[in-house]
């Protein structure tokens, strides 16, 4: 029996959850689990749906669209895993927590590819019989190293693609070749403590929480759309040291979950923020 998962988004109205279903019905297909959501601000309606038989891609979303509003976006999505390219530099807690996770078989996912603009992670990824390619940025300007970066992802063919701390800033080129297709992780002192020690930098002003935010990548750096986010509270004990370990567990655990929820097709965007079903 297949499974689907059909992405609905589209102005609010009377009776779209009874005609949505009484299309399913025609066609002979079954709702295994179902969530809406309607923004009482914008008024607009989300449905995320779990839909299982013998689909007729076409028509489906023909007929949906018939009893939908106009301008409605609809997505299909057969219920399988996504081709994922991971980009990384040169911190490995979080690419290693992935692929960890990859092959204990926790994320539904076939992660074709790593790649680095350096070669310090090489090791560690060609234990779990992964291809890594280094793409160095050496001698290079940012928009010749992006075009070798791009033409390798492309290879790939990825549904998405997540920046384990890969350290460089994406220019538009890239973002808009990759429309909310990636993925990024961040602490989330910014802005307040930027540079190359944040966390030194927090445990001089003594703070007592510390977080991390998984993101959309935008043209706005670290501003994309939130997806996740967690925090770990910290005292006046910690060493900066303790305060950058206990930072790297969240950024783990905050890339997974996001990680997660867009292999699962549960994230609607939302202007600039994300609706989770």
């Amino acid at each position: 029996m297949e499974e689907y998962i059909l992405l609905i988004d589209t102005e609010d109205a009377k009776g779209l959850v009874y005609n949505i279903s009484k299309v399913l019905f025609a066609n002979n297909l079954n709702i295994e689990q179902n969530a809406e959501y309607v923004d009482p601000d914008t008024k607009k309606f989300f449905m995320r749906s779990i839909i299982s038989g013998k689909v007729s891609k076409n028509i489906l979303l023909k007929e949906l669209k018939e009893v939908l509003p106009e301008g409605a976006s609809i997505k299909l999505n057969k219920k399988e895993k996504k081709d994922v390219v991971i980009l990384a530099t040169k911190e490995s807690h979080v690419l290693g927590d992935l692929l960890i996770r990859y092959i204990a078989g926790e994320l539904n996912a076939n992660i074709k590819a790593v790649i680095a603009n350096h070669d310090h992670l090489k090791d560690l990824v060609e234990k779990f019989n992964i291809p890594f390619t280094c793409i160095s940025a050496e001698g290079l300007s940012r928009d010749e190293h992006e075009d070798k970066m791009i033409e390798k992802i492309n290879e790939y063919e990825p549904e998405l693609i997540v920046l384990a701390k890969y350290m460089r800033i994406l220019t538009p080129k890239f973002v808009e070749t990759f429309p909310k297709k990636v993925l990024n992780i961040h602490h989330s002192f910014l802005p307040a403590f930027i540079g190359a020690n944040p966390y030194k930098q927090a445990h001089e002003r003594g703070v007592k929480i510390i977080g991390a935010t998984a993101h959309y990548v935008t043209n706005d750096l670290d501003e994309g759309p939130i997806i996740f986010q967690d925090v770990v509270r910290v005292d006046h004990s910690y060493s900066w040291e303790d305060m950058r370990n206990a930072g790297r567990n969240v950024e783990k655990i905050v890339l997974s979950n996001a990680f997660e929820l867009l292999l699962n097709d549960r994230v609607f965007v939302h202007g600039n923020k994300t609706v989770i079903l």
